[in-house]
């Protein structure tokens, strides 16, 4: 369950920052901007965290609020799955994956992370999952809204592993993984991704 002071805080911050981009004198800016610094307080006091820390990083949010999109790709060998550590995450295991960039499509995000985390070059064949995080188990609550695309591949080549905040990536049974950074993937990702790669018939989930 997704705390109210969360959820709240959240909308507080979308309307002020969807209101700052159309803003169209002082007193509506000074109002907007009064608006966001109480998000900003909300969200520092429930959480714990520096104020000063949440209202830059609310503060750099511009135009239209939108839920954020992380892309994440999964590559199998039989039963063993694809993954690297986050060295963010003490070492943690991850699929490879992150926000997603502007002006790639989602599969191209899928393509890149799996190239620049793992040294894998990769073909995407399959859209598997898009889902909600607040919705599916995440224990953290995260400031932003975020929507996990996930994606099957299939391996095409080798490539020069260029991303150094992940180790190198290793392989591991899907019923013997390792302490997964479960900020960023969960075993449930993993079994529903293993499911579709030995069915692809299986539809595309959502939500």
């Amino acid at each position: 369950m997704i705390p109210n002071w969360l959820l709240w805080a959240r909308e507080v911050q979308a309307a002020a920052q969807t209101g700052l981009t159309f803003a169209a004198n002082p007193y509506e800016i000074e109002r907007y901007t009064a608006l966001q610094e109480l998000a900003a307080r909300m969200m520092a006091e429930a959480a714990g965290e520096d104020y000063g820390v949440v209202l830059s990083a609310f503060s750099g949010q511009k135009g239209y609020a939108t839920p954020k999109v992380d892309v994440r790709a999964a590559l199998f060998r039989d039963n063993e799955v694809l993954l690297v550590s986050e060295t963010a995450d003490g070492g943690r295991w991850t699929l490879p994956g992150g926000w997603a960039d502007v002006n790639s499509s989602p599969s191209d995000n899928a393509i890149r992370e799996m190239r620049e985390e793992a040294g894998f070059v990769v073909k995407t064949t399959k859209l598997v999952g898009v889902w909600d995080r607040d919705k599916r188990g995440h224990a953290v609550p995260y400031p932003f809204h975020i929507y996990k695309l996930f994606f099957l591949c299939e391996f095409a080549d080798y490539s020069e592993k260029s991303n150094l905040e992940t180790g190198e990536p290793q392989w591991f049974a899907v019923d013997k993984l390792p302490e997964l950074s479960l900020d960023r993937t969960q075993p449930w990702h993993i079994e529903r991704l293993y499911a579709h790669y030995r069915d692809p018939a299986l539809p595309a989930e959502f939500d």
